[in-house]
């Protein structure tokens, strides 16, 4: 070998080891600091960044949702109430004022008042529940060219009476000035006396087969009941209340898994168990509404409240990666939901803020579902990755291929709702990274890795 190639070889081995040097081994550099590749940024989320989100979300509905009644044939704004013999609707908008969904939203406007200081997010809510009481008090069902108003006046279903109503009475405690107990009254005596039950007392349906419980109607009924016994100290509707919870959860909740089936139906020997995300939502936020306001001496808390934390300490199991849950919980191959997410997130920390369950064990998988829900809202205020209305189904593909869209209007209170409590929760903590991970600071300690 010539001295020219042994020099070429030594280069060669030298430049190896120079790059092998040059590179971060354990020996040279903190490997366990090195910046992961996370698919959703996993940072604590700042107060600030937060109310940015709520913003754009608050600017887009006020835009796109109705805030004024218009002539229903020639479309003109209608300012003037005394003229009752015009047929009136909403003027146009993206989504409906008296749907269930929007029950939510008003909660959610409502909750971000509290948490931001910003009065314009309640007076959404207080607007809009004005507008529906003027058009109550002021012109008869024949001039009502609205449907969904018609629907509201006289609830066929659970979905035009329960989110509407527990929506109310938080307005009303908060100062709204509308008259609402019509409205209120009516809604809680369409629950309590008219939805059909089976012979237990369990809110049912007659759909998709006779005798059939969705687990949506917990939210559909628990949180009205439960307010309604607030505001009156009538403790039949506590009673009521937890009875539902109990009865759904018998039948429904999978002790094993954590988690609750969709729907039940009675004359099914077997009953197929789909663990529809948003279904779960409703669930859990049923309870957490419930024990806001259920007194502690009421002999059902203590149920209710086992209830919830086994609920939790389920959900958190199935919690992606992204922060995300499934479409399915228990399928990772479903899409990832972002209306789901971001009830979880609400509900969870709102258990976290009342004591429910141990704020250092959940409220990390809390501020990574928000940091989640955050990349869904765009720059237009829109909630991206939200499953539309869905019925019941009792094989996969039913729930595999819902389709989501911008305008599902089941997005948008839970991810105001989601936020302000979330701003609540770092209101009262302070979080940290240690050791790479998010973690709850406690004060006078210091368990930083060194």
């Amino acid at each position: 070998m010539n001295y020219k190639s042994t020099k070429i070889i030594a280069l060669f081995a030298f430049g190896v080891c120079t790059a092998v040097n040059a590179q971060k081994t354990d020996a040279t550099a903190p490997l366990h600091l090195m910046q992961p590749d996370y698919p959703t940024p996993y940072v604590i989320p700042q107060k600030e960044s937060i109310k940015v989100v709520l913003d754009r979300v608050y600017n887009f509905l006020d835009k796109n949702s109705a805030s004024k009644i218009v002539d229903a044939n020639t479309k003109v704004a209608i300012t003037d109430y005394k003229k009752r013999n015009q047929d009136i609707v909403f003027e146009p908008g993206a989504f409906r004022l008296t749907s269930y969904e929007w029950g939510v939203t008003y909660a959610g406007m409502l909750l971000a008042s509290k948490a931001t200081g910003e009065k314009y997010f309640a007076d959404y809510t207080n607007k809009r529940i004005q507008l529906i009481a003027d058009i109550a008090a002021n012109y008869d069902e024949k001039n009502i060219k609205d449907k969904d108003m018609l629907k509201t006046l006289h609830p066929e279903a659970l979905d035009f009476a329960g989110a509407l109503c527990a929506a109310f009475i938080k307005a009303k405690k908060e100062g709204l000035k509308a008259n609402a107990d019509p409205f209120i009254n009516n809604y809680i005596d369409f629950i309590s006396n008219k939805q059909f039950r089976l012979k237990d007392g369990t809110l049912a349906r007659n759909r998709p087969q006779d005798n059939t419980l969705w687990l949506d109607d917990m939210f559909m009924s628990v949180p009205a009941l439960a307010q309604m016994g607030s505001a009156t100290g009538d403790v039949k509707y506590f009673d009521d209340a937890v009875k539902q919870v109990n009865q759904f959860s018998k039948r429904m909740f999978n002790e094993q898994k954590g988690i609750y089936m969709h729907g039940w139906v009675e004359s099914m020997s077997v009953h197929p168990q789909f663990h529809w995300a948003r279904a779960n939502g409703w669930a859990v936020m049923t309870m957490v509404e419930l024990l806001e306001v259920l007194p502690k001496n009421h002999p059902g808390y203590p149920q209710v409240l086992a209830q919830l934390q086994k609920h939790i300490a389920g959900l958190v199991q199935y919690q992606d990666g992204t922060g995300f849950w499934h479409q399915l919980l228990d399928k990772n191959d479903t899409y990832l939901e972002t209306s789901a997410t971001a009830i979880y997130a609400y509900s969870i920390a709102r258990a976290i803020n009342r004591g429910y369950v141990d704020k250092m064990t959940y409220a990390p998988a809390v501020l990574l579902a928000w940091n989640a829900v955050a990349t869904k809202v765009n720059d237009k205020g829109q909630v991206e990755g939200t499953c539309v209305g869905t019925g019941m189904g009792f094989d996969p593909a039913f729930y595999y291929y819902r389709p989501v869209s911008v305008f599902a209007a089941h997005g948008y209170g839970p991810v105001l709702l989601a936020g302000a409590e979330v701003i609540l929760l770092l209101n009262d903590s302070q979080f940290q990274i240690n050791d790479s991970s998010i973690q709850l600071k406690i004060e006078g300690k210091n368990n930083l890795h060194k």
